[in-house]
């Protein structure tokens, strides 16, 4: 299987899938999961700052991501990203 393994180190150094944004991945799991601000604000403990996370205008903490992580399934090494 020596073939299988030309083929991916061809597509990752020539076609690499870049990780997404962070907070655009949690707009996906959102959606995915049928989940409104409401729901993510149990989520991540913070009604008043889900808006200006969604919004991009306030970081995630480390605490944020550890409950996002565990709650949404969404890698750490996406959520710990920065972001503009």
């Amino acid at each position: 299987m020596q073939v299988t393994g030309n083929i991916n180190r061809y597509e990752n150094e020539n076609f690499p899938i870049e990780m997404p944004d962070p907070i655009e991945a949690i707009k996906f799991q959102m959606e995915q999961m049928g989940m409104n601000q409401k729901d993510l604000a149990e989520v991540v403990g913070y009604k008043s700052r889900v808006s200006e996370i969604l919004n991009k205008k306030r970081k995630l903490t480390l605490d944020m991501i550890r409950k996002l992580n565990t709650n949404l399934h969404i890698p750490t090494e996406v959520l710990v990203q920065d972001y503009k």
